[in-house]
């Protein structure tokens, strides 16, 4: 699982310039919905992968277009 949660939060740290304390912050949330994953009987790494970063992104507001600036315009 620290493969997984490694590969997540080094992904997510690329996508924009974060503090030490929200990275911080992001991996213990990522931990815990992981683990909720991982007991519903969720095995895939790859899939554990991609459902840990989209979790990140919309916790954060940057997978909403809206939040992350796009107006339409």
């Amino acid at each position: 699982m620290q493969v997984i949660i490694d590969r997540i939060m080094l992904t997510y740290d690329l996508l924009a310039n974060r503090t030490a304390a929200v990275s911080d912050d992001a991996r213990v949330k990522l931990v815990e919905y992981l683990k909720t994953l991982s007991e519903a009987g969720e095995t895939d790494p790859h899939r554990l992968t991609v459902c840990g970063l989209t979790y990140l992104r919309e916790r954060d507001g940057s997978i909403d277009s809206v939040k992350a600036g796009f107006t339409g315009m």
